[in-house]
């Protein structure tokens, strides 16, 4: 669950820039927002958030 909300905040602040760039236009960030919706409800899903499970372990595991 921790994942998923960082994940979340991460998205959003990445697409916050990019609408303040001008290099995303608000109606693009609409469009991205319901294609994250839609695969989230995809066949997919499982997959994707395996994989994100298993970045954060990698990134969580490095010692500095």
């Amino acid at each position: 669950m921790i994942l998923s909300i960082s994940g979340v905040v991460l998205l959003g602040i990445v697409v916050f820039i990019f609408f303040r760039k001008d290099g995303l236009k608000a109606s693009h960030a609409c469009i991205c927002a319901l294609f994250g919706f839609y695969l989230a409800s995809t066949a997919i899903a499982p997959s994707i958030k395996a994989g994100g499970e298993s970045l954060a372990s990698l990134l969580g595991g490095i010692q500095f």
